[in-house]
């Protein structure tokens, strides 16, 4: 109860943010502004009628966890450009580009990637909610593709670069607030990079030990829980999702160091960083009861260690 309580507080908490974001921002935009987002929305567009034709002709819906880490690479360099490549841009652009990299070769590892292109390993939790009694009627499943898979996560990934925008015809020189901006969302990065390169190499060494044993009580520490409490996964649940969350949380701030927002740090461009929060929210409490209907000792993890924060419950 306590739990569920949190979450409809922060749900709450997040939601009055979201509200007040657009409440009380300048929604006036320039010319130039304005033809960007058209081209962006284009490309967005396209994107979402990609993923839902090739998904369900293909019967793999990930096809928008594959354009996840590409897309807004894209944005924010055609942002740059159209903004005459000011050096605030171009800032935001590189660690747009450095985390999609990283990203895309994560996920690449994992098989997610094919030469037929509409192939490739699917999210292991699409399957789930798939079979879950609500999606198991084929309408169901397809609205479900349409618009949360193909059309929301494709316009959460755009707005989450929408700063970038509301930054093109700002003259503000660079200042504190960039370089925070921009140290918060490098050090985001490198958490994010650290948790997954811990979880990759927990589950692979764990898949090789599988192979010589029977089952999981045989495998040493901590492989015999079955679910990785190494690096920083002892200190908190999800580092990767904190990392995610907290970069694009970072490279908002570069709207605040533009000068383009009001009552110091509302823009209506905040709404993609809020949006990816509650996505995450979501996201968390599936993959967390997944992993406690496989793994025993899991609920017991969950009590113990805080979701994002490093410390533990005593």
């Amino acid at each position: 109860m306590k739990k569920t309580a949190g979450t409809v507080l922060t749900a709450v908490i997040v939601l009055g943010l979201l509200i007040a974001a657009f409440v009380l921002s300048d929604y006036t935009m320039t010319e130039n502004q304005a033809e960007t987002l058209k081209t962006l929305l284009v490309v967005c567009g396209m994107s979402v009628v990609f993923c839902f034709t090739v998904g369900e002709m293909a019967q793999n819906f990930s096809q928008m966890d594959k354009l996840w880490s590409i897309l807004p690479v894209v944005y924010t360099w055609i942002t740059a450009v159209r903004g005459g490549m000011k050096p605030r841009l171009v800032i935001f652009a590189l660690i747009a580009t450095i985390w999609g990299i990283r990203l895309t070769m994560n996920f690449a590892r994992k098989g997610a990637y094919k030469l037929r292109f509409w192939d490739g390993a699917e999210d292991y939790r699409w399957a789930i909610v798939h079979r879950s009694r609500i999606f198991r009627k084929r309408l169901a499943w397809t609205l479900f593709d349409l618009f949360f898979i193909s059309f929301y996560q494709n316009a959460l990934v755009l707005a989450i670069c929408l700063p970038a925008v509301a930054c093109m015809e700002s003259a503000a020189p660079l200042g504190p607030v960039d370089f925070m901006a921009a140290g918060l969302a490098v050090f985001f990065l490198v958490l994010e990079t650290a948790a997954d390169e811990y979880q990759w190499k927990f589950f692979e060494t764990k898949k090789k030990l599988l192979a010589e044993k029977q089952s999981l009580d045989e495998l040493p520490e901590p492989y015999a829980l079955g679910f990785n409490t190494t690096g920083p996964w002892s200190r908190m649940r999800h580092p990767n999702y904190l990392g995610e969350q907290g970069i694009w949380m970072s490279l908002y701030l570069f709207a605040v160091g533009a000068g383009v927002v009001r009552y110091g740090v509302f823009h209506w461009t905040m709404a993609g960083a809020l949006l990816l929060v509650f996505l995450f929210m979501g996201s968390s409490k599936l993959s967390e009861k997944i992993s406690a209907g496989k793994y025993p000792l899991y609920s017991h993890y969950v009590d113990t260690v805080c979701k994002y924060l490093p410390i533990h419950h005593y």
